[in-house]
């Protein structure tokens, strides 16, 4: 195996001589371990780890690393993947009508603060696609209607698959992704939206806010789920307003969250951070990376 970055991310059942096991397993393949994370759910009695491996001076190939630790794996009951670090993940942004979130991930994107390949921006609306040119990103404008939502999504499955894309970006698409779409694609759809739901939705949560005098405005980041805006949580942030802030100024902060919490959001599943775990994200900070 050439000198790279290893990441392994595991789930089992909580049990004695995990760590020992794990460790002396990649020890013995000849692996130098850069940084090993661990959490324990005692409510669930369940274990999780990141570990990052140097590749460097090791001779064993892919296949019979993944072939020996699944041997290892299957009567510890470990639930794993493994990530190479050795291509960069192809990613389509979905967007409607609202830029902030395009710009931030593209600008991020650009600069190698994203470590991904932006194949495609997806819209129902052709607004944004001088957004798409600035960065020479292609762009495709699939217009929805009631009638035609299923024909639609089809055709940007037929997009996404064709493209090879490991992570569906919803940044700000304003459309309700039917459960056959969300299915074909687990944990590789992430959302953001504002903080304020259940309790202000519709077209103008801003306008609900400040008439209810709101003291925190905040933004989640989650995984696309069957159940509207329920899936696990990757991300969120709030910031303090005051009786001063305008349904105007609200909007503002709230798009400067959004764009922190979903870059963050999408850095944590690119490097390989977060175990999905029931309808939890378990997302491990950087380490060094």
């Amino acid at each position: 195996m050439k000198s790279q970055i290893v990441s392994f991310l595991i789930k089992c059942p909580d049990q004695k001589g995990l760590v020992a096991k794990i460790t002396s397993f990649f020890y013995e393949k000849g692996f130098n371990i850069l940084s090993s994370q661990q959490y324990v759910n005692a409510i669930e009695d369940t274990y999780f780890m990141r570990v990052r491996l140097n590749a460097d001076g090791t001779n064993v190939s892919k296949e019979v690393l993944e072939k020996e630790f699944l041997e290892l794996a299957t009567p510890l009951h470990i639930d794993w993947s493994v990530c190479y670090g050795d291509k960069k993940q192809n990613v389509a942004i979905m967007v409607s009508h609202t830029s902030h979130n395009l710009y931030d991930l593209l600008e991020r994107s650009k600069e190698g603060r994203l470590d991904c390949n932006v194949k495609m921006i997806i819209s129902n609306h052709d607004k944004l696609r001088y957004v798409a040119e600035m960065f020479h990103i292609p762009f495709y404008y699939l217009p929805i209607t009631k009638e035609t939502k299923l024909e639609q999504e089809t055709q940007v499955k037929e997009l996404l698959d064709s493209n090879e894309i490991d992570l569906v970006i919803m940044a700000r698409y304003m459309q309700i992704l039917s459960p056959g779409f969300i299915n074909h694609y687990p944990g590789k759809i992430i959302n953001i939206h504002h903080s304020f739901l259940p309790a202000f939705q519709g077209a103008n949560p801003y306008k609900k806010a400040y008439e209810r005098g709101v003291k925190l405005i905040g933004a989640t980041a989650h995984y696309a789920t069957v159940d509207l805006d329920e899936g696990p949580i990757i991300e969120q942030d709030v910031q303090p307003v005051t009786h001063e802030s305008t349904p105007v100024t609200l909007k503002r902060i709230g798009a400067d969250i959004e764009k922190l919490v979903l870059a963050r959001a999408v850095k944590n599943h690119l490097n390989h951070q977060i175990i999905i775990s029931g309808n939890r994200a378990i997302v491990f900070p950087e380490a060094g990376e």
